[in-house]
């Protein structure tokens, strides 16, 4: 019954911040899922998640991308955001946002956005 829709720009220059939201309808971020994750899948590649977060307020990032990742919540919008900064070509992925009970997400679990095309122009 939750669904979840990815937004945002779907170009974006190098060393820009990319930044994406996700709304939640049909259901509340702070109860349907423990966990909100966004999860990335370059050309040619598998998924990556890039880091979530809890019901807490408690944040998680993938160590490769802690560094310049950001996420957050607005309760009262029912949205969560990804902020990406000093983006480069290889950051050129469809981006997903994903409700789950974990932060090791796995295709078919949870419920999943449709993804949306983010390229970083060169």
């Amino acid at each position: 019954q939750v669904q979840l829709q990815e937004s945002g720009p779907g170009l974006v220059k190098p060393s820009q911040t990319l930044s994406l939201t996700c709304t939640v309808s049909g259901g509340s971020i702070t109860t349907n899922y423990d966990y909100w994750n966004w999860i990335r899948q370059p050309p040619g590649k598998g998924l990556e998640w890039m880091g979530a977060i809890a019901n807490s307020g408690s944040t998680y990032y993938s160590p490769s991308l802690k560094s310049r990742t950001s996420i957050s919540a607005d309760t009262s919008k029912n949205q969560f955001t990804l902020q990406l900064s000093s983006v480069t070509p290889e950051d050129t992925a469809v981006y997903y946002c994903v409700g789950a009970n974990t932060i090791v997400i796995q295709e078919g679990v949870g419920s999943w956005g449709q993804g949306t095309q983010v390229t970083v122009s060169s």
